[in-house]
């Protein structure tokens, strides 16, 4: 999972930053407004924890612009705990506000119940490359990319979970297919070749971890 955190306290920032981390999510730091909406222009997240106190602007405006581009879960982080900014932050599109100072494994704790409760996530996106689960298609560069069924099986498994080392066993035993008939260790190798060809230049995401298995890399 993807995690922006926008925190202009190194006190704060540097410790959440090693808890989420070891949460095995992939995370990105910003201690100012424009770095941070720069970092929402180039890449999508799944959930974002902003500061509304920022040396260069209001976590407000970081929130809008994280808005603008996806459907990440975001949380505020305030010393403010006055009604007005609680309603204003709700508006803005947060889903959650946790008022400073804050245990951090709280917060990590309502971060994963705010993920609860809006579901799975339905579009993934990657460069040139969108999956999106409700429909099951596959884009490049907006031209769809046809499938097979176990192809797109292999492929929402990975991007739903980038960064996670899949290793061959757990995906043979993933890609059962509806008759019950198991896919052989050769079938999955032939099964990422042709992916990786048809997905083009974002095919080499999936990474080979050698001696263990398979693993979609956000960055090519």
């Amino acid at each position: 999972m993807n995690v922006l955190l926008v925190e202009d306290e190194e006190a704060i920032a540097r410790p959440l930053t090693t808890l989420l981390r070891a949460e095995g999510w992939t995370i990105e730091t910003a201690a100012t407004a424009a770095r941070a909406r720069e970092l929402a222009a180039s890449r999508v997240f799944d959930a974002a924890l902003i500061d509304l106190g920022l040396p260069d602007g209001s976590g407000y405006e970081v929130c809008r612009a994280v808005r603008a581009v996806g459907d990440a879960a975001v949380i505020i982080l305030t010393a403010r705990s006055d009604e007005d900014s609680v309603v204003r932050a709700l508006e803005e599109g947060a889903d959650d506000y946790v008022a400073k100072p804050f245990r951090a494994r709280e917060l990590v704790s309502r971060l994963r119940a705010v993920l609860r409760r809006r579901g799975p996530k339905q579009v993934y996106s990657f460069g040139d490359l969108t999956l999106d689960a409700r429909s099951a298609q596959v884009t490049v560069n907006g031209v769809p990319v046809a499938l097979t069924a176990q192809e797109y099986r292999l492929l929402l498994l990975l991007t739903s979970q980038a960064g996670r080392v899949w290793e061959r066993g757990q995906l043979l035993q993933a890609l059962w297919d509806d008759g019950g008939a198991f896919v052989e260790d050769n079938t999955l190798t032939v099964t990422v070749k042709r992916l990786r060809e048809k997905l083009g230049a974002e095919g080499g995401r999936i990474a080979t971890v050698r001696g263990i298995g398979y693993r979609w890399e956000e960055k090519p």
